[in-house]
């Protein structure tokens, strides 16, 4: 057995988790399923069919910072990052192994996500690949500065010392303040074209609005807890204006200032050199 652990956040996914699950079990590795609190009866039905997975019930619903009571439970040196519509190619955990390995300031790998059944490559995959970051020369692949999750492997050391994905952006785009955050401590997060993961698109999701809305509240807030007052006043503003005319940019404002007590709390710049290279990449 390797020294990775497959870390799945779930939620009324429970025939898509089942069929993610089949794929992993002929890759003999740890699997951790974290339950954001279904109703469909994840619980029961993978303790059923896949004894050897284990299984977190929380009870409610936490968004993406369900993986991090995943990752504090996995006993091995790294991660890997499914959502119940996903899995990994055979040898993809392995070669992650040894680039961590190799590479002691590697701190996150982003892999290749094919998107089935066509076997697409994920667009965002092109665009890591051409990183205006470049690629240093102690790391194995041009790093990145925000990942898709569920085709993401993490050093766990370094996942824990950052603490892990943030509560408050609830879901989505919790990978970039992650992102972020590693940079700020020292660890690289870079893509790996030979890393490969796959991607199912669930046909159980809600309202593309409610997705777009929750889109543009967690930019403003990422924004908001790292980056310069000036930057954070201008997009608040830009937003503000989105809002004259567009109801989810409105709403996604409204929602972004309830949660800017807690914001307020955990508010801190980053690094001037990760700055820099935020600015880059923006």
């Amino acid at each position: 057995m390797g020294e990775t652990t497959v870390v799945i956040a779930t939620r009324d996914r429970v025939d898509e988790l089942v069929r993610t699950l089949a794929h992993l079990k002929d890759l003999s590795v740890p699997v951790i399923v974290v339950d954001n609190g279904s109703s469909d009866g994840t619980v029961a039905r993978v303790s059923q069919e896949f004894p050897w997975v284990e299984t977190v019930a929380l009870g409610r619903n936490v968004g993406a910072s369900a993986r991090n009571h995943g990752v504090r439970l996995a006993r091995t040196s790294y991660v890997a990052f499914c959502d119940d519509d996903s899995w990994w190619a055979p040898e993809a955990l392995r070669r992650a192994e040894e680039l961590f390995e190799r590479h002691p300031r590697l701190g996150l790998v982003a892999a290749r996500v094919v998107v089935e059944p066509g076997g697409v490559v994920d667009p965002v995959c092109a665009e890591m690949k051409s990183s205006a970051l470049g690629r240093a020369d102690d790391l194995p692949g041009p790093s990145v500065l925000g990942f898709v999750c569920c085709g993401s492997i993490v050093r766990r050391e370094a996942f824990l010392a950052v603490g892990g994905f943030n509560p408050v952006l609830f879901f989505p785009g919790e990978e970039r303040l992650f992102s972020w955050d590693m940079a700020a401590s020292g660890w690289a997060c870079c893509y790996v074209d030979d890393v490969v993961a796959h991607h199912q698109p669930s046909s159980v999701r809600g309202p593309s609005a409610t997705r777009r809305r929750a889109e543009l509240r967690n930019d403003l807030l990422t924004t908001w807890l790292r980056r310069p007052l000036t930057v954070a006043l201008a997009e608040t503003t830009a937003l503000a204006r989105r809002g004259l005319g567009d109801r989810d940019a409105r709403a996604a404002l409204g929602a972004a200032l309830l949660r800017l007590p807690a914001i307020a709390r955990q508010r801190h710049l980053l690094p001037e050199t990760v700055e820099r290279q935020v600015v880059l990449v923006s």
